[in-house]
């Protein structure tokens, strides 16, 4: 054998692990962020919540923000994504981009829905019955302190794993009625009122999560973002373990 072919076989031989390491090394699971909540900074939540996410687990994340109430870009990144987060507050965005938005949920895909996503789109309403099986009917005031504490159903859920009771001052979202397949996982209650806060949906082979929590105060609270990054796992039938 010349010497070429020794060095190549040589350098064979040292670069295959490299090349089976690579191959064996898990793919990252595509999360699609869409926002437009203005009233909620959702932005910036939802920007915290992609460091949170792609710092301590094989996550990557693409973005979907709206620049107004009529215009949001990146909703072409719902094509590739495993999953989809959605915090906006009723856009009014083309028919075009909004049809990306109901073909993603058609696809069976895990789909997470945060506070004004009930009404996240005032050309689809529907969305907060048909998807996450909620009823949204309006809001207490806010400043009233809710308790957010589980239900029975609810205490042994993966998505409550890690999660404490915790209080919120975000006006309570009233949701008298949430659908009979629903599986209801916490409630909050404010002075005498008490409604469904958090909630999980089986349907149409897609899994989905909804909570009516989400102001600024409480993605700052960390037992609401271990609660959403679990509802993500949930939903997306993954489990989401620390990076390495």
């Amino acid at each position: 054998m010349t010497l070429p072919r020794l060095a190549a076989v040589a350098l064979g031989v040292l670069l295959t692990p490299l090349f089976a390491a690579a191959q064996a090394a898990p793919a990252k699971f595509k999360v699609c962020l869409v926002s437009g909540s203005f009233e909620y900074k959702s932005d910036a939540s939802l920007a915290a919540f992609q460091a949170h996410l792609e710092k301590n687990f094989p996550v990557v994340c693409t973005r979907a923000f709206a620049a107004s109430e009529t215009e949001i870009g990146g909703l072409d990144n719902l094509e590739k994504a495993d999953a989809a987060i959605f915090f906006t507050r009723r856009l009014k965005i083309a028919a075009a981009e909004l049809e990306k938005v109901k073909a993603f949920v058609a696809s069976g895909k895990p789909v997470v829905g945060v506070r004004t996503a009930s009404h996240g789109f005032q050309g689809w309403l529907e969305m907060d019955k048909d998807v996450f099986g909620g009823d949204y009917k309006n809001h207490l005031k806010a400043g009233v302190p809710c308790d957010v504490v589980p239900t029975p159903a609810g205490k042994d859920h993966p998505v409550l794993a890690g999660v404490k009771p915790f209080r919120t001052l975000g006006s309570l979202y009233k949701n008298p009625n949430v659908a009979a397949d629903v599986a209801v996982l916490l409630t909050g209650t404010a002075g005498k009122d008490s409604y469904p806060v958090a909630w999980v949906r089986e349907k149409d082979k897609r899994r989905a999560f909804y909570t009516s929590l989400g102001t600024p105060d409480d993605f700052a609270d960390p037992n609401f973002v271990r609660l959403l990054t679990n509802a993500l796992g949930w939903a997306a039938k993954v489990e989401l373990t620390p990076a390495k």
